[in-house]
């Protein structure tokens, strides 16, 4: 904070025609760290514009609010400038204010900065602090500033107490044993703070508390535990959107343009403008407008916290003297299982696991793994066959036959409608081999129907509908405080503008969201089962394969055979439904 102050010039001498031995042009510096900041228990807020809180739905800190510790310092040093009565004269040209940082390094306080840069350009040649504390809780900082920097740049440096020091009036001070062993207190009260901080914080970790300042996308924060995690049901439906688009094969940057075609605004935006957080992703450039990625997008998927785990202290920053993060291995991390709802089941989450560590890829201009992609496996190199097309079909053959040596291997040719045949039929049998008695045996699991896309899809058009509906009321709103005369014609016609470019973006958005939704329900149509023929082949999915099917091995000859990851298919079925029905 640093505003433009009036000088207050101070005369020793009565006569107005005596000029002043010297000018002191004053910058003073005040800084509030984090721990003076609690104490204070000063903690303005206020709402924003009735506008801007009806858009955003945000509360902000209020700009020109101030702490009484930072009102007590700048009380302290104006009546010591103001009891100055020896000749000389005072002005104070700026104040700079650094509020909620810590003294430990010079480089992350801004104002502290920007003081330098205007002693540099001759604005300021003096410096009043409360104490040395406020400047520096850094031992080499406080040497190098007052021993070096402030007189090589002609600066006075004054502190008030705990150690009162004037480099002008009497600079034997700086070259006493009092200055450097006060330097080190404050030092030393700086790194048994932060260790007691941290130990608090780790055992807060260590009891799968939530320590931090925002929830994970897809929980909030329990109002009545600010330690606690509950579901965020918009968000949460997403996130689940998300694990159901992987497992059906698509890839991360098919759910990536998908999410953003549809309008669903990513973690950071969702935390300002649903949730009404203060929050700025630093990955994010200023100016831009965040948008899903594909690293967002794979931390979902990878991030078990979404099974129910709480899982903190990733990183770490790495001293209380250098304030930069660094990553920490697994085994450091504070792994506490069943703390929090899930919002999707461990054996998906496991799932999802698995699949991520097959480095399947999709083909040039495909959204989609391949059916079989990652599954079929040579029966004697045991490498993974290669898929290519060819007269109007698809075939696979062994990957060294094909790519390394003929005399290697053989070629394991299969086409892939007839391993399509196979597979489903073997399945099919299986799961009515499996059915108990007491079940229909031509009941089969609905998850085996249901088509997780239309489903999403669904969600994502009724949530493009609430949000047309909420734009509807706002525009309303705001023509009715223009005629009211609460806002200018000019507010008026400038959050009209935002209003309707948001408006026509969900409006793209839902056409989208409805074309894609006709070809989902195509595609159900199609692999719909006849429930009355229980010869009629049971039609694959990519979901359905990778939840049941370990690996295909195929042998020369067109044979293949199947590793199962279940011994029945037909209770690992039966407990995925009453999962997602459960959710």
């Amino acid at each position: 904070m640093a505003e433009n102050l009036p000088s207050f010039p101070f005369f020793s001498s009565s006569s107005p025609n005596i000029p002043p031995h010297h000018i002191w042009k004053i910058g003073i510096y005040i800084r509030l760290s984090r721990e003076d900041d609690v104490h204070s228990g000063v903690h303005a807020q206020m709402h924003a514009g009735m506008h801007a809180q009806i858009h955003s739905e945000t509360h902000v800190r209020m700009a020109g609010t101030e702490s009484e510790s930072i009102t007590n310092q700048r009380s302290i040093i104006r009546e010591h400038i103001a009891s100055l009565q020896d000749g000389d004269e005072y002005r104070i040209i700026q104040e700079y204010i650094d509020e909620g940082i810590s003294g430990t390094t010079d480089d992350r306080r801004g104002q502290f900065q920007a003081m330098l840069r205007d002693i540099e350009k001759g604005r300021i040649n003096c410096v009043i602090v409360k104490d040395l504390a406020r400047s520096f809780r850094n031992y080499s900082d406080q040497g190098y500033y007052l021993e070096d920097w402030f007189p090589r740049h002609n600066v006075r440096f004054i502190s008030l107490s705990h150690q009162p020091l004037d480099s002008y009036r009497e600079p034997s001070q700086l070259s006493g044993i009092a200055v450097p062993i006060q330097g080190v207190l404050n030092e030393n009260h700086c790194a048994e703070t932060s260790a007691k901080v941290r130990q608090v914080f780790d055992n807060k970790r260590r009891n799968g508390l939530h320590i931090g300042s925002f929830a994970l996308y897809g929980y909030q924060k329990d109002p009545l535990n600010k330690n606690a995690l509950i579901i965020d049901p918009e968000a949460a439906e997403v996130v689940r959107s998300i694990f159901s688009l992987f497992l059906e094969g698509c890839s991360r940057n098919a759910i990536v343009r998908s999410l953003n075609e549809e309008g669903i605004l990513c973690p950071s935006r969702y935390k300002r403008e649903r949730q009404g957080l203060l929050y700025a992703n630093p990955a994010v450039r200023s100016g831009t407008e965040p948008l899903w990625s594909a690293a967002a997008v794979s931390n979902i998927l990878k991030n078990p916290m979404y099974c129910g785990d709480m899982v903190q202290g990733r990183f770490r920053i790495k001293s209380y003297k250098i304030h930069q993060q660094e990553k920490l291995p697994p085994d450091q991390w504070f792994y506490v299982k069943n703390t929090h709802e899930p919002i999707v089941s461990r054996d998906v989450f496991l799932h999802v696991q698995r699949l991520l560590g097959q480095s399947i890829r999709t083909r040039p201009g495909q959204d989609t793994v391949p059916l079989f992609g990652g599954l079929l496996r040579c029966a004697d190199c045991r490498r993974a066959m290669s898929r290519s097309p060819m007269g109007g079909h698809i075939y696979y053959y062994c990957r060294t036959y094909k790519d390394r040596s003929r005399t290697a291997c053989t070629r394991h040719t299969l086409r892939h409608d007839n391993l399509e045949k196979a597979v489903s039929a073997t399945l099919q049998l299986l799961f009515f081999a499996c059915i108990p008695p007491e079940q229909n045996r031509k009941k089969l699991p609905s998850c085996l129907q249901e088509n997780s896309r239309k489903k999403h899809l669904s969600a994502a058009l009724l949530h493009n509908n609430r949000q047309q509906e909420k734009l509807a009321r706002y525009r309303r709103l705001l023509y009715q405080d223009w005629k009211d005369g609460q806002i200018s014609r000019e507010d008026y016609l400038l959050l009209k503008e935002d209003y309707e470019k948001e408006a026509a973006a969900l409006l793209k958005a839902k056409e989208h969201l409805e074309k894609e939704k006709i070809k989902a329900e195509d595609l159900s149509e199609e692999a719909a089962l006849e429930t009355d023929d229980d010869e009629r082949p049971l039609i694959l999915t990519r979901p359905l394969l990778t939840l049941l099917v370990e690996s295909i091995t195929v042998y020369e000859g067109r044979r293949i055979s199947l590793k199962l990851r279940f011994s029945s298919p037909w209770s690992q079925l039966l407990r995925q439904e009453k999962e997602e029905a459960a959710e």
